[in-house]
């Protein structure tokens, strides 16, 4: 295990945080700041308000947290971004795209043109990607327990899933790129990140699809990671020396079941109706569905296939175990705690 006090980089020198402003993003800002690296280069959209970080740099006590406002389509923006910058920690990424061709211009493209800049500026010794499990096909028989060495989606376009796709290509390219240009990669592959700010329930628990909601995960654990917990293991991946070309799974202990989940949801925040759908049928239905698109020449979107049930409501297991003996990893907020502030940010939301 590294020691906790050995770290990577100098707290004077620059790190740049794409998707700063986001969901993670400003975890891992905060996280960052608490551990003294006060030399942070934050990108952020044009158009973004980034109400938070424009507050922390007003108190004054952070002179180098800084914002750099611009657009990673932009080699122009991407070169500017990553001068004299030591280490980049890449969190941005397409989520809302329906579309496959969007979701890839603000992953894949996004991404490319980010490292050919760090490759010009010859001077990263770390690039920290943050992909995520959607990446893993889990269709092999023997894909009971889901670790780093599991497979990948081969044919990601098959799932009828933009994100999935291009966060599967997006990883592709951060490795034969990164290897092309001699860019040091570790790539962290979080679960369901959840908490104040991402509070819908999802979709590994059930779908509303239909206009009823349909719960498909049943007695399955979801593989929740707490966004104060994915951030500490976002920081540590980019703080600990030794592990360029890694790969880690980033989930929390004590997962719930999809069912134990679902009762607590309406328990604490909301009730309303649900039908369990057992996977005997879940699974037919996504091989109808998935027959019935390809006979109808894609006139039905092949939204529900086996690749997708494969990934989502498969009977799997899940492991931080390189997490923690790599990384020095800790669960800083409970999973019961997780849990409490995370039902008592949906009972005060819209979702309620």
């Amino acid at each position: 295990m590294p020691q906790q006090n050995s770290t990577f980089i100098s707290k004077d020198e620059l790190i740049l945080v794409t998707g700063a402003a986001g969901f993670i993003g400003l975890r891992v800002i905060r996280n960052l700041l608490e551990r003294g690296y006060h030399q942070i280069r934050c990108l952020v959209r044009p158009s973004s308000a980034a109400t938070e970080l424009t507050e922390l740099i007003g108190t004054g006590l952070f002179p180098g947290l800084h914002i750099f406002r611009g657009n990673l389509l932009s080699s122009e923006d991407c070169r500017v971004a990553v001068k004299n910058v030591t280490e980049v920690i890449h969190l941005a990424a397409g989520r809302g795209e329906k579309s496959v061709p969007d979701a890839f211009i603000n992953s894949v493209v996004t991404t490319k043109n980010l490292l050919e800049s760090c490759g010009a500026q010859n001077c990263i010794r770390r690039f920290v990607h943050i992909s995520s499990f959607t990446v893993y096909s889990n269709a092999e028989p023997s894909a009971i327990v889901l670790n780093e060495t599991c497979q990948m989606e081969m044919s990601p376009k098959l799932r009828g899933d933009a994100y999935s796709f291009a966060k599967v290509k997006q990883e592709q390219l951060v490795a034969s790129l990164a290897a092309e240009k001699k860019i040091p990669t570790v790539i962290l592959r979080p679960g369901v990140v959840y908490g104040p700010g991402n509070l819908a329930i999802s979709g590994r628990v059930g779908i509303d699809t239909f206009g009823v909601f349909l719960h498909m995960g049943g007695s399955n654990r979801i593989p929740l990671s707490y966004v104060d917990n994915c951030a500490e293991a976002i920081v540590l991946a980019a703080l600990t020396p030794g592990i360029d070309g890694e790969a880690f799974n980033v989930v929390d202990d004590g997962l719930p079941t999809s069912r134990e989940f679902l009762r607590m949801y309406k328990t604490r925040v909301r009730r309303f109706s649900s039908i369990f759908v057992p996977k005997t049928c879940s699974y037919l239905f996504c091989r109808l569905w998935e027959r019935y698109s390809a006979w109808s020449e894609g006139q039905l979107p092949p939204v529900f296939n086996r690749s997708r049930w494969n990934s989502l409501w498969k009977k799997t297991r899940y492991t931080n175990q390189k997490l923690k003996q790599q990384l020095g990893w800790k669960q800083v907020i409970p999973t019961n705690v997780a849990l409490n502030l995370y039902f008592e940010a949906c009972r005060g939301s819209d979702h309620a």
